[in-house]
């Protein structure tokens, strides 16, 4: 067997041909007319295979079975021809595969939905691991749940935009109401109308206003407070991140129980009335500066 058919033999075997299809191909590739005896000798293949190779091969369109007087003989088909038939069932192969494929994991998505909303139910208390970008997606996730209000303490932290998220303009925008309590402390810095900048008063109290403008009723404070948000007086989320040792600590808390929301909401309340509304935070500010 010259290079070019040793070539040959190896790219059909790649695509699925077994060894000895392979040869019996390459030899009817020449175009004669052959015998099966013909055939065997030039392929060099056991004799006692080559009957199903091209039974296989008629029925597969690959040749044609040629009858005489006095033996069978075949000749293969144009390869345009047999190329066309091989793509046509590799393609419908893959598109069942597709098929079952997208078939199973549909009900797989049918069952985690269906299990997962059942074990919700039963879950009363979460304890979220990980990284920040699973962490936040949970929250977000329990975002979507709220209804009618959402409580919330947070710390002004790294980047703070003066652009309200578009899930608190659609929320209030249906009736929904925020109310919000952040800690202030200015170690922090603010982009307004895409601009960064050291935090400070004034800059602060702009973002604040302009949560305000799409109607988030909000507070500031400058004692700690819990990093929290109460959805719906139903559900809580806690941020336990440790702040000495944050690569310790990396957690948040779901609390799915209407007693313990209650309490927290208490909780809300009375830092509500100690916290103040912008412009008296920044009156007493500018208070406490000159003295």
């Amino acid at each position: 067997m010259d290079k070019t058919s040793e070539k040959l033999l190896e790219q059909l075997k790649e695509i699925g041909f077994s060894e000895y299809k392979a040869k019996v191909l390459l030899v009817l590739a020449t175009g004669k007319i052959m015998s099966a005896s013909e055939i065997v000798n030039e392929a060099k293949i056991i004799r006692g295979s080559i009957y199903d190779i091209l039974k296989s091969f008629v029925k597969l369109g690959y040749c044609n079975e040629i009858e005489t007087d006095r033996i069978l003989q075949y000749q293969i088909i144009d390869p345009e021809i047999i190329l066309d038939k091989i793509i046509k069932e590799y393609t419908k192969e893959h598109n069942n595969a597709l098929t079952k494929v997208k078939s199973t994991f549909t009900d797989i998505k049918t069952k985690f939905v269906k299990e997962s909303k059942q074990e919700s139910k039963l879950l009363n208390i979460e304890l979220i691991r990980g990284f920040n970008k699973h962490r936040v997606a949970k929250y977000k996730e329990l975002l979507l749940t709220a209804k009618k209000e959402i409580c919330g303490m947070y710390t002004f932290k790294g980047l703070v935009s003066d652009e309200a998220d578009e899930f608190s303009r659609k929320f209030i925008k249906r009736g929904g109401v925020i109310r919000s309590i952040y800690r202030t402390g200015l170690d922090f810095k603010v982009s307004i109308n895409g601009n960064i900048e050291e935090a400070n008063n004034e800059n602060l109290a702009e973002v604040c206003k302009k949560y305000e403008s799409i109607g988030e009723q909000l507070r500031l404070c400058d004692f700690d407070i819990p990093n929290m948000t109460i959805i719906d007086r139903q559900s809580v989320f806690i941020n336990t991140d440790d702040l000495v040792h944050p690569n310790q600590s990396q957690a948040d808390l779901i609390m799915r129980r209407s007693s313990f929301a209650k309490y927290m909401m208490d909780l809300f309340e009375h830092y509500w009335e100690k916290s103040f509304k912008v412009e008296r935070y920044l009156i007493k500010d500018q208070k406490k500066t000159l003295k």
